[in-house]
């Protein structure tokens, strides 16, 4: 190497290990060749490096969104459903999702007023009633707002308006328990004694929960004014106001789920002026005795849902007043009760206004009537429109009635004037009655007789002894479309050369 050195040579190996003196001109041009094609061969990996990386991307869409982005599999919430999702634990509060088009605007927390947070002690004894009204106050402000009763207390509340406008999706969770005070000697005596909690102008309102709402009615069944609680089955004079449980006035778009309602005093639930109301999946229940503790009553109320619900009570399970048209009744089971009931109508002489009616697939057992329609006489307007369909009936009493001579005393006159029944429609009416009253019992107006009424499966035999083969009939005019059990031969094929003085009364 020295020797090379010196004479402007370089020994190198070659691949076959022959040494070889190389100028130094023609080595440097060798090294400048191989460094470019070691610099060639990296770029070459890269190149090709690169190239697999975009196939694979290639398999899959196009632009990859981003981790937060909604997606069918994981979209973005919207309002809430009705009923919202009850609490996980009964320690949390229910889910109130953000709005979605600014994230930053509520959270859950933001939206959920905890009654407890608000003062409410919960332990059946302290009025809680203030922190009820805050809460509601404070929720009413925002939009899905939800007034939270958590589960595992008693919230003592008394006689209490909920008073609207109020943001949308306004939401009353019960999970706990509410009751009002123990009975007459322990209401204030400032509060009124026909309603406890009314829900008052409200628009897109949802009252529901896990708990219950307990009426303390007992005391109150046992006034003497009460029917019944006198000697000898007669009354006694004296103050007989008793409140309402849950009462929804002049509102819309309501809807009640879930709850357990049970024990009130009066109506369990009342909805007055109102339109647009689903109720659905309740439990209601009181006594067989307690006098005037009707289920739910509707009046002046229009498009009404009531749904998969279970009702036992003292007085009617539903019973629908005047002014209420398209209500859709299914999925209930009623029993003991008086049964689901049209009526009563045209007290004092007024006029009344009810069509649209569906009552089907219904159970109805242990009760004092089925389907009823009942209207005083002397009234005046229409019940047009009817359709009970699919309801079991389970020893029941006066399975199917119309009633035009209805009256709470033994004082009643007879009026020539009556609500005009037309267009009632029974079909596949089954099961068994109470042999003390028949069947069915179509009792009309001497001067406005009921029409078109229309009879197509309806068997219905005697819970024990004999068969009742008389169904009472009067001025009832129809068509059997198959064999009545019992045979209906009273009612009158056609129709009466005319409908008396009623007409339909302004109904339209």
């Amino acid at each position: 190497r020295i020797i090379g050195k010196i004479l402007g040579t370089l020994l190198i190996e070659d691949l076959f290990g022959f040494k070889t003196l190389l100028p130094m001109e023609m080595f440097r041009g060798f090294l400048f060749i191989s460094i470019a094609m070691i610099l060639f061969s990296l770029n070459l990996s890269n190149v090709q490096g690169r190239f697999h990386y975009h196939k694979k991307q290639n398999k899959r869409s196009p632009v990859e969104p981003p981790p937060y982005a909604p997606s069918p599999d994981n979209p973005v919430s919207q309002s809430p459903s009705y009923p919202p999702p009850v609490s996980k634990s009964p320690h949390d509060p229910p889910s109130v999702p953000s709005d979605p088009s600014d994230p930053g605007k509520t959270t859950s927390e933001d939206c959920v007023f905890d009654v407890v947070a608000f003062g409410a002690i919960g332990d059946g004894c302290t009025d809680d009633s203030a922190a009820f009204a805050a809460a509601w106050k404070e929720a009413c402000a925002v939009e899905s707002g939800v007034v939270w009763a958590p589960s595992n207390l008693t919230f003592l509340i008394t006689s209490t308006i909920f008073s609207g406008p109020c943001k949308p999706g306004l939401v009353f969770q019960v999970d706990g328990v509410l009751m009002p005070p123990n009975g007459p000697d322990n209401w204030p005596k400032t509060d009124s004694k026909k309603q406890w909690l009314v829900f008052y102008r409200l628009d897109d309102m949802t009252l529901t929960g896990s708990g219950t709402i307990e009426g303390n009615g007992d005391q109150w069944w046992e006034l003497p004014c009460k029917p019944h609680r006198g000697p000898n089955g007669s009354t006694k004079p004296g103050p007989c106001d008793s409140p309402a449980m849950i009462r929804f006035f002049m509102s819309s778009n309501v809807v009640v789920s879930g709850l357990r309602i049970q024990n009130s005093p009066m109506f369990h639930m009342k909805f007055d002026g109102c339109e647009g109301v689903l109720i659905e999946k309740l439990s209601i229940s009181s006594p067989k005795l307690s006098p005037n503790t009707d289920g739910i009553h509707i009046e002046n109320t229009k498009s009404v849902g009531i749904y998969d619900s279970v009702i036992a009570n003292g007085d009617d399970c539903i019973s629908i007043g005047p002014g209420c048209s398209n209500v859709n009744i299914e999925g209930v089971t009623c029993g003991p009760s008086h049964g689901i009931s049209i009526g009563s109508l045209g007290v004092h002489n007024s006029q009344a206004c009810v069509s649209n009616i569906t009552v089907r697939n219904v159970i109805i057992k242990n009760s004092d009537n089925g389907v009823r329609i009942k209207t005083w006489q002397g009234g005046a307007g229409s019940v047009t429109g009817i359709s009970f369909e699919n309801v079991q009936m389970d020893n029941v009493r006066n399975c199917v009635i119309i009633d035009q001579y209805y009256c709470s005393t033994k004082a009643c006159q007879n009026e020539t004037s009556a609500v005009y029944v037309t267009d009632v429609s029974y079909k596949n009416i089954k099961g068994t009655y109470d042999v003390r009253s028949p069947p069915i019992h179509f009792a009309c107006s001497d001067t406005v007789p009921c029409t078109n009424i229309t009879m197509s499966e309806v068997e219905l035999l005697p819970e024990e002894g004999e068969l009742v083969d008389d169904p009472f009939c009067w001025n009832a005019y129809g068509i059997q479309e198959t064999l009545t059990i019992p045979p209906i031969d009273c009612l009158q094929d056609g129709g009466p050369e005319t409908i008396g003085e009623s007409g339909t009364y302004g109904c339209y």
